[in-house]
């Protein structure tokens, strides 16, 4: 191929790389502000079912709105209120512990080792706790010990940075999802002019079906996950679990994770149980047979009768849309792929199918 201007045609395909390469670079420093964005406007739309169910009852929308709100910040400040007391509490009796171990360690009334090994011996009959020990000194010997307080400190400052980051993106999302929420119709209709006239009508009834489609799943995960920490709550409280108000707090925010989120909570909480000193192995066999039970009953029970008015996703397009959406986008990925995967649904039935059809 000859070039008429090889010079200007190396230039343009240059500022062309480099404008794709800035794009990308302004994308990655952006992610976090686009993941809070993200999280708000899905959180929204599945605030809106309830809004508009609100105006069906005869509210108008400004007080839908005002319920609404009320509803997610009382549940916000309900969580926080719930969860930051016990964690301060834990905390403090952390430390009075670790006080009370160094006196005993003074006063030679405590032998961590040997104490350790007789409580896994009875604990875990079948564990080779000799071999267990063995190891771990070879591991203590082969590194440095002053690399490891490093290590320490700097994770602990890490924790701490990551639970004010998250805190105060809890903050944003909230009021992103308010505004956003607040301001659905006006949002929906900037985006329906952007659209020719001719084809306004058909994208206005496809674009409602998939927000409706997402609302409704929103709701449904959040719903499924109300009667899961309600339960928890419960459950936990009679067989006298540590922290049963915590515990309830992580069963129902695991469960708004599609598939393994139920799942990956009741492994917290079973392991929770088996701490020493906070539970025992008997408290961890009645909730692992607890959750068993209920992961059956959600699956083929409840869950359906929930998510029915969702669009129906098949099961085999639920697991490839949850591993594809985790690995893209992670937590939030994985709660986005399955109203994504619905959207492409709708969109193949009633845009491909036909247009296939009448060829």
């Amino acid at each position: 191929m000859k070039l008429q201007h090889p010079f200007r045609t190396a230039l343009v395909a240059t500022l062309g790389v480099g404008v794709g390469l800035m794009l990308i670079s302004s994308v990655q420093t952006l992610s976090t502000v686009l993941l809070y964005v993200g999280t708000a406007l899905f959180l929204a739309l599945g605030l809106d079912p309830l809004v508009s169910w609100l105006e069906r009852r005869g509210l108008p929308r400004w007080g839908a709105l005002v319920v609404t709100f009320a509803a997610v910040l009382a549940a916000f400040a309900g969580i926080i209120l719930m969860v930051v007391p016990i964690i301060v509490g834990q905390i403090t009796q952390l430390i009075n512990e670790i006080q009370k171990l160094i006196a005993q360690l003074v006063s030679q009334q405590w032998d961590p080792i040997t104490d350790t090994k007789e409580w896994l011996h009875t604990t875990f009959p079948l564990l080779d706790v000799d071999q267990v020990f063995d190891y771990l000194s070879d591991w203590y010997q082969s590194i440095n010990v002053g690399g490891i307080g490093t290590s320490i400190g700097e994770s602990l400052v890490t924790i701490g940075a990551s639970i004010i980051a998250g805190f105060t993106g809890a903050i944003i999302v909230l009021i992103l999802t308010i505004y956003f929420t607040a301001s659905t119709p006006s949002l929906k209709a900037a985006v329906y002019q952007l659209v020719p006239a001719s084809k306004r009508a058909r994208f206005i009834d496809l674009s409602e079906q998939i927000t409706a489609s997402v609302g409704y799943y929103v709701m449904g995960q959040v719903t499924l996950g109300a009667v899961n920490g309600v339960l928890s709550a419960i459950f936990l409280t009679v067989i006298q679990a540590p922290f049963p108000a915590v515990l309830a707090v992580v069963a129902f925010f695991f469960s708004l994770i599609p598939l393994v989120g139920t799942l990956t909570g009741s492994i917290i909480i079973v392991l929770t149980c088996l701490i020493p000193g906070l539970g025992s192995p008997l408290t961890a066999i009645v909730a692992l047979v607890w959750y068993v039970v209920y992961m059956q009953v959600e699956a083929y029970l409840i869950s359906p009768r929930i998510m029915n008015r969702a669009v129906a996703v098949p099961g085999a397009v639920v697991v490839i849309a949850a591993l594809a959406g985790a690995s893209l986008g992670q937590l939030l990925g994985a709660l986005v792929a399955i109203p994504v995967a619905a959207s492409i649904l709708i969109i193949y039935r009633q845009v491909v199918i036909p247009r296939q059809n009448e060829l």
